[in-house]
């Protein structure tokens, strides 16, 4: 038995969404854990961070908003698709 049985009526244009959905969600926790670790290390501020440090920080925040926006367009799609 699999932990995510995938039901037969499933074509494989949405599993591939649905993969593709999950992938974009792993990036966003993964840019957003580097996010909190920069501003952990620097007291939880984002104006303490040392130059290099916050142009990574951006870096990162934009990284994240790009995989955010990846993961509400194919969660749309999905959705509109049920």
């Amino acid at each position: 038995m699999t932990d995510n049985p995938t039901p037969q009526h499933v074509s494989p244009e949405t599993l591939a969404r649905i993969r593709e959905y999950q992938q974009a969600v792993l990036e966003y926790e993964k840019f957003d854990e580097e996010i909190d670790a920069l501003l952990s290390a620097s007291g939880g501020r984002s104006e303490d961070l040392s130059d290099e440090d916050f142009v990574r920080y951006r870096e990162l925040q934009d990284l994240r908003d790009l995989a955010y926006n990846q993961m509400k367009a194919l969660e749309r799609s999905l959705l509109d698709e049920s």
